[in-house]
């Protein structure tokens, strides 16, 4: 197994700790700020979150420039992608900083786009990821963390960045997904009937 698959690997294998941070009531400390609170779980979680999410750029680039690219890693590196939002957005809804029907939307949208790749690559073809598929993926990462550090430092200022940046995690997920399968509509229309 080469680097790039190993730092995936270990992505999949942050996926439970952050959940652990964040959904089992470890008593570490409890940060309070004007508009509200923070636990040192939350901080763990969320600083675990982002170095996970930053895995994502780097096992990538490492199987590009070494060109280590595999089908193992085309695999495991959108799966990776998939469970860590997914928990993420699952683990927030489970602590009411979001609403379930923005999780559904969210990881529906990751299905949708996922099944699209499938059967492209069944036809031979590759979809590669768009611009909008890129800032869709840094917009919803940027936003599970203002929602796990619970708005923090813009609820000291009583400023709803935690709501801003949902919605617009939201509006550009289901952009990115319309322009998915427009630009690739001939797939799903010419694919092979079986």
């Amino acid at each position: 197994m080469n680097l790039a698959n190993k730092i995936t690997l270990a992505r999949i294998f942050l996926v439970p700790v952050v959940m652990i941070f964040l959904l089992v009531r470890l008593n570490l400390g409890v940060i309070r700020f004007g508009g509200g609170e923070i636990t040192i779980s939350e901080i763990i979680a969320a600083v675990i979150f982002i170095l996970a999410a930053i895995t994502d750029g780097l096992d990538g680039y490492i199987a590009r420039k070494k060109k280590l690219v595999t089908n193992l890693g085309k695999f495991l590196d959108p799966l990776a992608d998939k469970l860590l939002i997914s928990a993420a957005l699952i683990s927030l809804v489970e602590m009411q900083r979001l609403e379930a029907w923005i999780a559904i939307v969210i990881i529906s949208r990751e299905f949708a786009v996922t099944g699209l790749r499938m059967v492209a690559a069944a036809e031979g073809q590759v979809i590669a990821a768009s611009v909008l598929g890129k800032l869709k993926t840094i917009v919803q990462i940027i936003a599970i963390v203002v929602l796990i550090v619970n708005n923090f430092p813009f609820s000291t200022i009583a400023f709803p960045f935690d709501e801003i940046i949902t919605w617009v995690a939201v509006i550009i997920t289901l952009l990115s997904g319309i322009d998915y399968f427009s630009k690739n509509y001939q797939v799903i229309r010419f694919s092979k009937s079986r």
